[in-house]
C-alpha cells in the first residue's frame, strides 16, 4: 500500500511538474478565460486540480481556431478556384441565352397569338383630348353627370 501511494505521489509531481511548465511555455494568445499570470498562480497554488483545470480549460489547441464553418471568402481553396475557368464569364452568357430561346419557344408553344402584339385599346374615357380641353367644352372630366 506503501509503494501505491509513493508512485501516486510521484505521479502527481510529475504531472504538477508538467502543467506548470506548459502553462509557463504557452503564448499568451493560446491562454482561455483567465491570464497566463493567472493560470500559472492557478497551477502552482492548486498542485493537481489546477493542471487538470490547465488541460480542461485553460489551454487552447492549435487546431480549435479551424473547427466550425469557414465563410468562402475566408477560405483560400475557394479562393484559389475563383479564376481556374477563364471562360465562366462567357458560358454564363451563352447559358443565359439558351434558356431565354428555351422560354420563348415554349411560350410561343402555349400561346401561338403571343407572337403578334396587340395593340393597346383606348381606355373609356381617353377621347384623345387632355383635361384642359375637356373643361372648356363643359362636360365633366371625371365622366359623372349631374
Amino acid at each position: 500500500m506503501a509503494r501505491a501511494l509513493i508512485l501516486l505521489a510521484v505521479a502527481a509531481v510529475v504531472f504538477w511538474v508538467f502543467s506548470i511548465v506548459d502553462c509557463a511555455v504557452q503564448s499568451p494568445a493560446r491562454h482561455r478565460g483567465v491570464s497566463k499570470n493567472t493560470w500559472l498562480v492557478i497551477v502552482v497554488l492548486i498542485p493537481v486540480i489546477g493542471g487538470i483545470l490547465w488541460f480542461a480549460i485553460g489551454r487552447t489547441r492549435p487546431d480549435a481556431q479551424r473547427r466550425g464553418p469557414v465563410a468562402p471568402d475566408d477560405d483560400p481553396t475557394f479562393l484559389g478556384t475563383l479564376g481556374a475557368f477563364p471562360d465562366q464569364d462567357e458560358r454564363i452568357r451563352q447559358l443565359e441565352e439558351e434558356l431565354a430561346k428555351l422560354d420563348d419557344e415554349d411560350e410561343s408553344k402555349r400561346n401561338p397569338e403571343s407572337k403578334r402584339s396587340p395593340e393597346p385599346k383606348p381606355k373609356p374615357e381617353d377621347d384623345g383630348r387632355s383635361d384642359d380641353e375637356r373643361e372648356g367644352d363643359g362636360r365633366d372630366p371625371s365622366g359623372s353627370r349631374g
